[in-house]
């Protein structure tokens, strides 16, 4: 496995890739690699021929409050764990590469980064479509890959990608859970032991409104001040949003049926914000 900080390189590589008739697949990452990162990886090293996966820490992404200076990385970790996935490239560009002096373009999405979690992170989801929209550029790739945690932005991102044009499939990725049900994230390493159970009444919670979705004569209204409730059980955990959406469109849903997914977002002890989904009908 090669890593590429320039973009000269970058682009040099994934240009010689598809000169050769390669198939490249793309998994853009922040770093701090767990089990749902490397899930990623080895899903594109199944469909493509050579895989980049980026670590960029984006600073256009967080909010003057949020966590930039705090996040966690370790270059030296990631790059061992990429390898082991069978990464052909680690593209870890700096802020300069990514943002140069006197940039000035932006990627809005409008609509669907308004709602749920752009609610609350203004111009996260700007930040987020603007990094991508660079780096599906410089990596050329056919394919990319995206975790389903991240439920909204992966709806933005195909949003994006139609919108606009780019030749790329966007492929979703199940959530990879812990052996506790916690939905795993690199924020998952802020929490301390005794917020933990705190953290599991999102997954416990979502369970418990699965339950209830397969009750008759339970509406939206109902499941969500049933999770609202189990989760305000624990004093840490302050609610964001509990919304019951359509999955396609992200619009809200008064009936439960087999498109309506529950989306949470949940702060711990007001330091660390988690977010979960699913369907409520599904498997």
């Amino acid at each position: 496995m090669k890593v590429v900080t320039t973009l000269a390189d970058i682009q040099s590589i994934a240009q010689r890739f598809r000169d050769e008739g390669l198939r490249i697949g793309l998994v853009p990452t922040m770093g701090c690699f767990h089990e749902g990162h490397l899930s990623l990886m080895r899903k594109a090293k199944e469909k493509t021929d050579k895989v980049i996966t980026t670590l960029f820490v984006n600073p256009i992404q967080f909010g003057p409050s949020e966590d930039l200076d705090s996040y966690p990385h370790d270059l030296e970790r990631d790059r061992k764990l990429a390898e082991k996935c069978g990464v052909d490239i680690l593209y870890a560009p700096d802020n300069k590469t990514m943002y140069p002096k006197r940039f000035a373009s932006n990627v809005h999405v409008a609509g669907l980064t308004d709602i749920l979690c752009g609610a609350s992170r203004p111009g996260h989801f700007d930040g987020v479509t603007t990094v991508l929209a660079k780096l599906f550029n410089q990596t050329l790739p056919h394919v990319a890959i995206f975790g389903e945690k991240d439920f909204q932005q992966l709806a933005i991102i195909r949003r994006m990608v139609t919108d606009l044009d780019f030749p790329i499939d966007i492929l979703g990725h199940p959530i990879v859970r812990e052996t506790s049900g916690l939905a795993m994230s690199s924020r998952n390493t802020y929490l301390r032991d005794n917020e933990m159970e705190a953290a599991l009444s999102l997954s416990r919670s979502i369970a418990y409104a699965q339950d209830l979705a397969r009750r008759e004569k339970v509406d939206a209204t109902a499941i969500i001040q049933a999770v609202e409730k189990e989760i305000t059980r624990h004093k840490e955990c302050s609610i964001d949003y509990i919304e019951i959406v359509n999955c396609r469109t992200l619009s809200s849903c008064t009936i439960i049926d087999s498109e309506s997914q529950i989306l949470l977002a949940v702060k711990i002890n007001n330091r660390i914000r988690l977010i979960d989904n699913s369907q409520l009908l599904g498997n």
